[in-house]
């Protein structure tokens, strides 16, 4: 059977989109996830995008990182899928529903409200999520925020001089994180603009990750280091996020299609 695949990026974060809209395909589990997502023997990617019907929604939107693992939300394949579809649309995913809409050579996508509790992000146990009292190997009172998937969010004074490699999965895999945690390193420029690192859990150092960016200006918000409309620069580009009146998070920025093939379902599953 042969399988119909885009390949999209955003920013960098780089995606197999799968549109089964239309079309069913042969049931997707982590095992085939990681199998595509492989750079050595699949595609490669770091998250698999699998669009589907929806009762609730125009469509839903499921998302495995590059392990197999399924998670909640990703922002950068929602501007994704926006270009994709090619009209504004609400989409349904497990983190909750969005609004995606295309502008230009990008989307804008509206992440619905953040989350701050602590049994929301979640963690093992309670705690005030603004400045939280643990800490690693320097690295401390972080902010945690859900905003469709989990995040923890530390401010330094040069996020490039942390060693995430090393630091990022011990820390998204502290029992302290009961469903694992995305790890987020920011640097505070101006009121207007942050700069950030990201571990993304289950798929490791990221090019940019559009639920951190998301995740890490509205922590700062919250502390009131910044405006309520920031650029998050990240390594590979610019997202623009607002926290709106309505307590809203709008996340702006590029998304590209790369190319277009098909592969054998029978390699992969």
């Amino acid at each position: 059977m042969r399988v119909p695949f885009i390949k999209m990026h955003g920013l960098g974060n780089d995606f197999i989109m799968l549109d089964a809209r239309n079309g069913k395909l042969p049931p997707i589990g982590g095992s085939v996830a990681s199998a595509l997502a492989d750079r050595h023997t699949g595609i490669g990617c770091d998250q698999l995008i699998l669009l589907e019907p929806s009762d609730i929604a125009d469509f839903a939107m499921r998302i495995f990182n590059a392990d197999g693992g399924e998670v909640e939300s990703c922002g950068n394949a929602s501007r994704a899928v926006a270009l994709l579809h090619g009209s504004k649309a609400l989409v349904e995913t497990s983190g909750g529903t969005i609004t995606v809409e295309p502008i230009g050579h990008g989307a804008r996508v509206d992440m619905g409200k953040p989350r701050f509790n602590w049994d929301a992000i979640p963690l093992a146990y309670a705690m005030d999520t603004t400045a939280m009292p643990v800490g690693w190997d320097g690295l401390e009172q972080p902010s945690a925020v859900n905003v469709g998937n989990p995040h923890v969010i530390f401010f330094v004074e040069d996020c490039d001089r942390v060693p995430l490699e090393r630091l990022g999965p011990e820390i998204e895999n502290d029992p302290l994180f009961p469903e694992r945690i995305n790890v987020n390193v920011a640097t505070i420029l101006s009121r207007s603009e942050i700069q950030l690192r990201v571990w993304e859990r289950g798929a490791g150092l990221t090019r940019a990750c559009g639920t951190g960016a998301c995740a890490t200006a509205i922590a700062a918000m919250r502390k009131g280091m910044v405006e309520h409309e920031v650029r998050v620069n990240l390594p590979g580009g610019t997202l623009t996020v607002a926290w709106e009146d309505d307590h809203r998070i709008v996340m702006s920025g590029p998304a590209t299609e790369s190319f277009r093939g098909t592969f054998d379902w029978g390699d992969y599953a």
